[in-house]
């Protein structure tokens, strides 16, 4: 019978884990990030595009906020698959 030691008993060895200030850093700028990518944006986009109607306007301003709906979750998905977050 072999006998092994804690550590190889506990599976193959990973990346160390995300800290409490890494994370809440990582939380304050995908917040900030994300604010001003789905909220800010749409809303400058609303009240600068003087040359449509309403209906263009809301649609531009819609069309906007999923577009980067959409590649905030990509790119969130990509930093945590490299295990940046």
């Amino acid at each position: 019978m072999v006998e092994t030691t804690g550590d190889e008993a506990s599976g193959p060895a990973g990346p160390d884990p995300l800290n409490w200030v890494r994370a809440t850093l990582s939380a304050i700028v995908i917040l900030v990030a994300g604010a001003a990518l789905l909220m800010f944006g749409p809303n400058w986009l609303l009240s600068h595009l003087s040359g449509l109607t309403r209906n263009g306007r809301v649609a531009v301003a819609t069309s906007v906020f999923f577009v980067a709906f959409v590649a905030l979750a990509w790119i969130l998905r990509r930093l945590q698959a490299r295990r940046v977050i």
